[in-house]
C-alpha cells in the first residue's frame, strides 16, 4: 500500500456483441478485395500472422460490405460508444468500491469518432456522477491514449483533494473501415483493429498498482508514421511498417531514461503492461527490452482474444495483469506508442 500515491483501484471492460473469428474476417476481405488489390494472395497471410483468433465488432460483418458515409458511421459511433463506455465505467466503479460522489474527474479517451458535446458529458449524467465533475476529453492519441490517460489521471489526483479520477477509453475502429480503399495499409489495418471499451478508477491510496511517474516522447518529423487521413468517407488509416524498427532503435534508451530519472536500474522493472499493437510490435518490445515471453503473456492473450482496440487495449491487459499477477511491491512499466509519432510510459509499483 502506497499512502497518498495515485493507484489504479480497478479496471472494467466491455466489447460489442458481434464476435468474429479471424478466419471469417479474412474470407470476407478476400472476397471484397479480390478484384481490386494487386497481389492479394501474397498479402492475405497477415491475418494468420497477426496471432489474432477472434475480434469483436460493433456491426455485423455484412454491414462493412456496403459503402457508408462518415455521418452514418459516426451516428453509430455515438450510440455504440456510449453504451460500451457506460458498461466499462460502471464495472470499474463497482469493482473499485467507490461511490459516484467520490469521483472528481472524468477523462474520456477516443480517436475513432467525434461528438460535441463529447460523450463524457452524457456519461456523467448516465452514471449519476456529480454535475461539477471535471471533464477532460482527449482525442487523437490513438493507441497511446490508454497509457496517456493513466498518466494524466495520476497527475490530476494530486489536485483533486482525495477524489478519484474515472478514466474511460472507447474505440470503434471497425467503423473507420474504408470500403473503397484497396491499399496495403487498409488491408493490414483490417487484419488488426477491433472495437472495445475500458475504464479505470485511479485514486490516491488503496491497493492497486501505484503510479510512480510517467514519461512522454515525441519523435520529430514522424507525423506520417501513424494517424488518420480525413477523406470524404471518413477516417482513413495511415501507418507505416517502420514501427517495429523504431521500437527496436529507440525503446531501450527511452526505458532507460525513465528508470534513470527515478534512480532505478532497468533490471529493477519486473512487470510489463504493454499495448498489444500487433504481433510484430510485441516481438519488437520483447527483442529491444530482452523480455521473456512470460513478461508479455497478458498482452499476447488480449491480442489473440480481442485484436487491437487502440487506446482501450492496454487497459484490457492491465485488467488481466491485476487479476493474475500477485503484488510483490516491485516496479513495472506500462508502455504504448501512438500518432505523433510518440511513446508513452508509466512507471508503477505492484
Amino acid at each position: 500500500m502506497h499512502v497518498g500515491v495515485p493507484q489504479v483501484l480497478a479496471v472494467g471492460t466491455a466489447v460489442p456483441p458481434y464476435c468474429l473469428r479471424q478466419e471469417d474476417i479474412k474470407g470476407f476481405v478476400a472476397t471484397l478485395f479480390r478484384d481490386s488489390l494487386h497481389n492479394l494472395d501474397r498479402l492475405l497471410p497477415v491475418f494468420e500472422n497477426s496471432l489474432i483468433a477472434v475480434r469483436h465488432l460493433s456491426q455485423p460483418l455484412e454491414w462493412y460490405a456496403q459503402p457508408h458515409t462518415f455521418a452514418e458511421a459516426n451516428r453509430i459511433y455515438e450510440q455504440a460508444a456510449l453504451e460500451l463506455a457506460e458498461q466499462a465505467a460502471s464495472q470499474a466503479i463497482e469493482r473499485a468500491g467507490v461511490g459516484a460522489a467520490d469521483i472528481g474527474m472524468i477523462i474520456f479517451v477516443s480517436s475513432t469518432g467525434i461528438a460535441t458535446p463529447t460523450l463524457d458529458a452524457r456519461l456523467i449524467q448516465s452514471l449519476g456522477l456529480p454535475p461539477n465533475t471535471c471533464r477532460l476529453p482527449v482525442w487523437g492519441l490513438g493507441c497511446a491514449g490508454g497509457v496517456t490517460g493513466i498518466a494524466r489521471a495520476a497527475q490530476f489526483c494530486y489536485s483533486l483533494k482525495g477524489k478519484a479520477v474515472l478514466l474511460v477509453t472507447v474505440e470503434l475502429c471497425s467503423l473507420t473501415f474504408q470500403r473503397g480503399d484497396y491499399s496495403k495499409a487498409n488491408l493490414v489495418g483490417t487484419s488488426l483493429f477491433a472495437d472495445g471499451a475500458a475504464a479505470a478508477v485511479i485514486a490516491p491510496g488503496g491497493y492497486g498498482p501505484a503510479i510512480i511517474d510517467s514519461y512522454s516522447t515525441l519523435f520529430p518529423d514522424t507525423e506520417d508514421i501513424m494517424g488518420w487521413d480525413v477523406v470524404d468517407g471518413g477516417l482513413q488509416v495511415r501507418f507505416s511498417r517502420d514501427i517495429p524498427s523504431i521500437i527496436r532503435r529507440y525503446l531501450p534508451e527511452l526505458a532507460g531514461t525513465m528508470c534513470g530519472s527515478n534512480g532505478i536500474a532497468a533490471d529493477d522493472v519486473v512487470h510489463y503492461v504493454v499495448h498489444p499493437g500487433g504481433a510484430k510490435v510485441l516481438g519488437a518490445y520483447a527483442e529491444s527490452l530482452a523480455l521473456s515471453a512470460d513478461k508479455l503473456r497478458n498482452a499476447y492473450t488480449v491480442l489473440a482474444g480481442y485484436g487491437n482496440m487502440s487506446s482501450a487495449s492496454v487497459l484490457f491487459v492491465l485488467e488481466r495483469f491485476m487479476a493474475t499477477v500477485k503484488p510483490v511491491d516491485r516496479y513495472g512499466l506500462m508502455l504504448a506508442l501512438g500518432p505523433g509519432f510518440s511513446a508513452e510510459q508509466v512507471l508503477f509499483r505492484w
